[in-house]
């Protein structure tokens, strides 16, 4: 062994750079030299690009970059990160026992003292925490903002941060009257977290008048020689109005002071562009794209390269339509903060491209092609309701006879939830939001809950269907074949039925002739999902509503990661492929049961969300409490 004294180290790192994570902690048992080779930070630096490159975060605590870490600390979280992962895709995800420290453990930013030489986290055997919220207030929405800190917006209008650790509200805006949280985004290098707020003023369709607040909480940093604490600060950053049915906002680029909005306009149909290219200056772009806007499409916004991208997505492909910010610049329109102040469509401006991709679908288990009810199938029809909303009203059709089969085509399966008879009932986007490494590309993932709905029952039916893409939706010179990942979908195809809550105002006054809306309690992060499920009895009938005090579960699935290679190519991670010895059910999620405490009843539960970095689910409670349930 004492060769190994005098290979060069740079011959060793190179070798541990074809390495994976598994090889490395084998190696380093082997002996003292190797250990002491390979355990460095070059070396786990490498292992950490490749866990981002296939989209897994890296639990950090607060807003800790990689940078700040030192060797031993990258190590614990690589290492953290490669468990959570392996565990998450290969089996059920277990209590991680060790997940929270015993009161009085903690030290100053955010790092927990060490148990031993190799890493911080001290041993415990808490596995989840409870936390509390605003007293008397009932909680509208919620997002942990890092492991240390919960934003929640309650239905009274308030917007408060809690500090999980001392379980106490250390900051809160509270404007005196309702407003809804529209939009959330956290900035890491900054310390800053950037949401808007949004309320009707007056009108209804194309003369709807909605006021917008963009607001930001700081997070300073905390001092390592001083024992007080300076807590967050809340301030807003912009006012502003829009005019129509605004679908959605996006905070693009807080650094660059970017904002924008999609407005439908009904009496074209057509998608209105709103944007901020400087929320700190009084003016706006208000332009109609001719975009047709249907009930189908499930819609986001994407800033890349320049041009704002408004990324639609139907049953069986994908459109991305690019507007330059200087061709935007073109149509600026002065504004003012005057009360009496309503922005105006100024002009018409077409996409400058536009780019479409088909999706690429599998062969899935043969009981995924049996129709959902025992009773006749209705297919559904979406009405002309304003897009984004989220109800859908259902129309009988004609039965279909006979249920469908497995398609036997092989090469070229067709989309195998047809939008004849399953409707998005909600569609998520996400983007990598953790703290990244510079060489690391940016993909997006999509997470869409799609519907039947029994009309004599009132029965509803969920399959989730994911993809992952890029903008481009391909990279230039570059040709889609068969062992291309992207684009491609995984389900979970055997329906189930959501557990869902109403999510209607009482002084919703567009709403109050309409059914009430009911949100599915589904939280998704980058190729995960959460969500409560209704348990029914072997003896109940499946076409019968449930009891409202019936068996729930809190179910989990994590889709198989991908990574760029070479030239924008997109491959599986190989990490718990699953699927049958053919490899023909590979693209079908495993849906997994997990383990919840005692004392969490899920009939109680409001909101439901999911951070992958820290292993987390998150769910808060009608009582003022909030469950995170760590696992591993």
């Amino acid at each position: 062994m004492a060769s190994l004294q005098n290979i060069p180290y740079d011959l060793l790192l190179s070798i541990a750079h074809h390495l994976d994570l598994a090889d490395i902690c084998a190696l380093q048992l082997t002996c003292k030299q190797l250990r002491y080779a390979v355990r460095t930070r070059p070396v786990y630096r490498e292992m950490a690009v490749s866990l981002l490159r296939r989209c897994r975060a890296l639990p950090l605590y607060g807003f800790k970059r990689i940078s700040d870490l030192s060797t031993d600390q990258l190590v614990e979280v690589v290492n953290r990160a490669a468990q959570l992962e392996r565990g998450w895709l290969t089996r059920t995800p277990r209590p991680a026992v060790n997940a929270f420290i015993p009161q009085g453990e903690e030290v100053l930013s955010g790092i927990t003292k060490s148990t031993d030489a190799t890493g911080w986290g001290v041993k415990s055997r808490y596995w989840y925490k409870v936390v509390g919220t605003p007293p008397d207030e009932e909680v509208d929405w919620l997002s942990p903002i890092t492991a240390s800190y919960t934003l929640c917006a309650t239905k009274s209008g308030k917007v408060v941060c809690w500090d999980v650790q001392r379980d106490v509200g250390i900051a809160e805006w509270n404007p005196g009257e309702r407003w809804e949280l529209w939009k959330c985004r956290v900035e890491f290098e900054q310390r800053i977290v950037y949401f808007t707020m949004a309320k009707v003023l007056e009108g209804k369709d194309d003369e709807k008048v909605m006021q917008f607040e963009l607001m930001q909480i700081h997070f300073p940093e905390q001092k390592l020689d001083t024992d007080v604490q300076i807590g967050p600060s809340f301030s807003n950053l912009r006012s502003f109005k829009t005019l129509g049915i605004v679908m959605n906002v996006f905070l693009l680029d807080p650094e660059a002071r970017l904002l924008a909005g999609f407005v439908w306009i009904s009496r074209t149909n057509s998608i209105g562009l709103y944007v901020l290219l400087d929320w700190n200056k009084e003016e706006y772009v208000f332009v109609d794209t001719g975009i047709q806007c249907t009930n189908t499409a499930n819609w986001s916004c994407i800033l890349c390269d320049g041009s704002i991208v408004i990324h639609s997505e139907e049953a069986t492909f994908a459109c991305q339509h690019f507007f330059p910010l200087y061709v935007l610049a073109q149509h600026v329109t002065i504004s003012n903060p005057s009360l009496s102040f309503v922005p105006r469509m100024t002009s018409h401006l077409k996409p400058s491209r536009t780019v479409n991709r088909s999706f690429t679908f599998p062969i899935l288990p043969p009981e995924s092609y049996v129709l959902p009810f025992r009773q006749p199938v209705i297919q559904n029809i979406l009405v002309a309701v304003p897009p984004g909303n989220q109800f859908h009203q259902i129309l009988p059709l004609p039965a279909v006879d006979d249920d469908p089969t497995p398609p036997t085509d092989m090469n070229n399966p067709p989309n195998p939830f047809s939008d004849q008879i399953w409707y998005p009932e909600s569609a998520h986007f996400v983007r990598q939001w953790w703290p990244t490494l510079p060489s690391v590309p940016r993909l997006s993932c999509t997470v869409v809950l799609l519907a039947q709905h029994h009309p004599q029952t009132h029965v509803t039916k969920y399959v989730l269907a994911q993809h992952y893409f890029t903008v481009p939706l391909q990279m230039p010179g570059t040709d889609a074949d068969a062992d291309d990942a992207m684009m491609q979908m995984w389900y979970v195809s055997v329906p189930f039925e959501v557990v869902c809550v109403s999510d209607q105002a009482d002084d919703d006054d567009d709403t109050m002739d309409a059914p009430p809306r009911q949100r599915p309690l589904l939280a998704v992060d980058f190729g995960h999902a959460v969500w409560l499920e209704h348990v029914r009895a072997a003896d109940d009938e499946e076409d019968e509503e449930p009891y409202e005090r019936g068996q729930k579960r809190l179910r989990f699935v994590s889709f198989p990661g991908v990574q760029l290679e070479g030239e924008g190519r997109a491959v599986r991670s190989g990490i718990g492929s699953g699927g049958g010895a053919d490899g023909t059910f590979e693209m079908e999620g495993a849906a997994r049961t997990l383990a919840i405490p005692k004392e969490l009843d899920l009939h109680d539960v409001e909101t439901i969300n999911i951070d992958q970095s820290q292993g987390a689910v998150i769910l808060s409670v009608r009582q003022g409490k909030i469950f995170i349930l760590c696992y591993e």
